[in-house]
């Protein structure tokens, strides 16, 4: 199958994405401070699906997952292990990836670590300097962002907020405007801290991931995903500084935010007290219909997380599984099948058209999903 001719072309968000060439995806990963949920999982599995099914109708995929181990979080958590950040780092990654290796994610192709991206993030600062769409305060180098929550078409008010929830501090007296974000900091005592030509210090977040996906796929991207609770500020000022370095517009042609997962009426989150973690789930369920379960709903619906979800699940999988291996089967079938998940990943519907046909067609399915 050619993933560049007509009916074959994926569809994300109702945006066709033609690729001539490998299809370049960037995938925003974790900080690793703390043992991967529900909601980290969630995220993961849609992405490893998407690269499926582009590589299902032929086209070759690269994915790049980043590691954020330049954080304050990340910090405060290696601190109350007494533990150096990156020693304490790198056991969390382990942990994580062994949680997605459970849970059928495939390995990716590049995995960049910001710690080692630092030079990156300087040479970024130092050409958006040069563009005039930075300014240095303090030892800090801050982003000009005042047209970045228009252009994600949030009002100045809920921009401020949700800047203010991830630790952006609009109202730092430093800044020029309040949707100013830094690219680079000074660190305090006791902090990670790297040389730079403004002070001993660290990259701001939304650098880092600029800095980590340039440097693995040039100035544009064809798929970028990440939770939808990172649309803004995190993307949003990730693409405008890429943006604004390079003139390439748009940085990613499209966009797979996926739904958050809730539990007992909350954003599941370490804050909240609410985790459900995959490595306490898949001690008593077969790892696949975790991911099965995980994969239910639409990819950007939110989703709300209850104790019988993953039976139902289970019950789910093994009626796809008995599916496969009897009925009938017709090329028809498969054509609707990969059909369905290049219309903007519809699991649901390839679901219900194999569970009805059975054999090739619902082994097809259950192939392209990584659920047998």
């Amino acid at each position: 199958m050619d993933l560049n001719s007509p009916g074959r072309t994926l569809r994300i968000g109702g945006r066709p994405l033609p690729v001539v060439g490998p299809a370049r995806m960037y995938v925003c990963g974790i900080t690793p401070y703390d043992a991967t949920h529900l909601g980290h999982a969630r995220t993961f599995v849609w992405a490893d699906v998407a690269a499926r099914v582009m590589r299902h109708a032929g086209g070759e995929v690269r994915v790049c997952r980043n590691v954020t181990d330049v954080d304050d979080v990340l910090d405060q958590a290696a601190h109350r292990a007494g533990s150096p950040y990156d020693s304490f780092a790198a056991v969390q990654q382990f942990y994580f990836e062994r949680d997605l290796e459970a849970l059928g994610v495939h390995a990716v192709d590049h995995q960049p670590r910001a710690h080692n991206h630092v030079g990156e993030v300087v040479a970024l600062a130092q050409g958006l300097l040069a563009s005039g769409h930075a300014y240095v305060r303090g030892g800090a180098v801050h982003f000009r962002g005042g047209g970045v929550p228009r252009r994600a078409g949030l009002d100045a008010g809920r921009a401020r907020a949700l800047l203010a929830e991830y630790g952006d501090a609009p109202e730092d007296p430093g800044r020029e405007d309040p949707f100013d974000v830094a690219l680079w900091r000074p660190s305090r005592p006791g902090e990670p801290a790297w040389p730079s030509p403004w002070s001993a210090g660290r990259p701001g977040w939304h650098a880092e991931c600029a800095a980590m996906a340039m440097t693995t796929f040039g100035p544009a991207l064809d798929l970028h995903a990440g939770g939808v609770d990172l649309r803004f500020p995190h993307h949003a000022y990730e693409a405008a500084m890429a943006e604004a370095l390079t003139g390439v517009r748009p940085f990613s042609r499209a966009w797979l935010h996926v739904g958050t997962v809730r539990r007992d009426g909350a954003k599941m989150a370490k804050s909240t007290g609410n985790l459900v973690l995959v490595s306490d789930l898949v001690q008593d369920h077969p790892a696949s219909a975790v991911r099965f379960m995980l994969l239910a709903e639409p990819w950007a619906r939110e989703w709300e997380y209850t104790p019988g979800a993953l039976d139902r699940a289970a019950a789910d999988l093994d009626r796809l599984l008995t599916a496969a291996g009897g009925g009938r089967s017709s090329p028809a079938a498969e054509a609707a099948v990969t059909g369905a998940l290049l219309d903007d990943l519809d699991v649901r519907t390839a679901l219900e058209v194999a569970e009805q046909e059975g054999g090739r067609t619902a082994r097809l399915v259950a192939r392209i999903l990584a659920l047998g």
